[in-house]
């Protein structure tokens, strides 16, 4: 929680299989914002999956919600994975999402914050994030709460 007035009875906390009714408007949402909707949407097999994982000891993905009076109106995934640069782990921010209506509150930060926290719990030494260049907003909070290392992100599907 914070004393900020905007996030005042702001519980940001590990997700529970009892949140996925209030997850996946987001989740959905957050896909929609990077294009994936209609015929490009993910397939319905992959939400199953990532919802599951969130809940399988042995994966090494994790899911936070942000609650705000009982409705959850954020989220934050993340996953550890080795490093060829580092001797320990590194910890991958893969998704982050707000809901509309509720931005400009700093549930973001807070997510973020969050992961910062789990990931210095889990001896991690870096946490990481990407976004599109025209994601002005998000860009705004990360450059407050992170270092843009100038690298570009370059993708082949297989």
């Amino acid at each position: 929680m914070s004393d900020d007035p905007a996030t005042t009875g702001l519980l940001i906390r590990t997700i529970q299989p009892a949140d996925f009714e209030g997850w996946l408007p987001l989740w959905d949402g957050y896909n929609a914002f990077y294009g994936r909707i209609g015929a490009t949407a993910l397939a319905q097999e992959i939400t199953k999956k990532t919802w599951e994982r969130f809940f399988n000891p042995g994966e090494p993905v994790f899911a936070l919600v942000a609650e705000d009076d009982g409705t959850i109106v954020g989220l934050a995934h993340y996953l550890f994975h080795r490093s060829t640069t580092r001797l320990g782990h590194v910890c991958y921010l893969q998704d982050l999402f707000t809901s509309p209506t509720q931005r400009n509150r700093g549930i973001g930060k807070a997510l973020i914050n969050e992961v910062y926290k789990q990931a210095t719990q889990a001896q991690s030494s870096r946490v990481y994030w990407q976004t599109q260049a025209s994601n002005e907003i998000g860009r705004a909070l990360y450059d407050k709460v992170a270092t843009h290392s100038g690298f570009l992100v370059y993708s082949h599907e297989l």
